[in-house]
């Protein structure tokens, strides 16, 4: 049943606030409220205490910080040596297809000018290619490079928190360019040695197989030109070992220089000479 008012069953009555119309307002609360009690949430501000800045090597926070940094620079040596892969396998791939292509444009046409222009042509696009393709593999030697030179600086503070963990480390915690090119292996003495080193990598594969492609467009263009044959060969391998040649002393110069821009903060201490032992002298 509904009470006077229109109010419905079961509710009770609450005391409005003065000046409304109705004094009473029904409620399912099974009591009487006075709506002037009532009060407004009040919202208390939730008061978290400063930060305080890392001021020891020592805090716990240091470590998480170095680890994550540390694994940072080596996501980024493997982004680096994925895209020298990658750029190489490109450049292979575009000069087998243009091989295959001059090779089927050679049924077709006669060995004349007209097949030694196209070849000019074409080799020419592969060896543009190829500088590009083996300064950007040399790009990525360099951001390697920065990588180790970082990696090497966090260990050294791995040192500093940890000592005890230093005779366990067989990569460099110092970042002097002397420590930090440790971590390729031993530096090789005599200049042959490096020279067939580097022959060995990545970029010194692609340089040598620049060279050569730039040695195959000197002498088509030297037979294009009308040099003999015979000619036009030793032509094309003077160009070959100047490209090599000047492509290697570039390489070495950039090396230097870029390994001249790496500050040092933790060089490695020289070793300190051995004290003489005292002898007595003679009664």
């Amino acid at each position: 049943m509904a009470h006077a008012g229109g109010a419905p069953a079961g509710a009770d009555w609450v005391h409005c606030p003065e000046g409304s119309s109705s004094g009473q307002t029904p409620t399912t609360a099974g009591r009487v409220i006075d709506a002037a009690e009532k009060k407004p949430m009040s919202t208390e501000r939730l008061h978290t205490a400063p930060v305080m800045p890392i001021t020891s090597i020592d805090d716990p926070r240091a470590i998480t910080i170095l680890s994550t940094e540390h694994w940072s620079l080596l996501s980024a040596r493997s982004l680096a040596y994925n895209e020298a892969f990658v750029r190489a396998g490109m450049f292979l791939s575009f000069l087998s297809m243009s091989f295959v292509g001059l090779a089927l444009l050679a049924q077709a046409m006669s060995f004349g000018r007209d097949f030694l222009s196209v070849a000019a042509l074409v080799i020419g696009f592969d060896f543009v290619i190829g500088l590009t393709t083996f300064m950007r593999i040399n790009g990525t030697g360099y951001d390697d490079l920065r990588a180790v030179h970082g990696m090497a600086r966090i260990r050294h503070a791995y040192t500093e928190i940890a000592p005890m963990v230093t005779p366990y480390f067989t990569t460099p915690t110092h970042d002097d360019i002397d420590a930090v090119v440790t971590v390729y292996g031993p530096v090789a003495s005599s200049l042959w040695a490096q020279l067939t080193y580097g022959l060995s990598t990545s970029a010194g594969m692609v340089g040598l197989i620049v060279s050569m492609v730039g040695g195959v467009l000197v002498a088509v263009v030297a037979m294009l030109i009308g040099i003999a044959g015979g000619l036009a060969i030793w032509f094309g391998l003077a160009a070959a070992v100047i490209v090599i040649t000047l492509m290697f002393a570039l390489t070495a110069r950039a090396i230097v220089r870029e390994q001249a821009r790496f500050p040092v903060a933790f060089p490695t201490p020289s070793p300190s000479p051995e004290p003489n032992p005292v002898q007595d002298p003679p009664a």
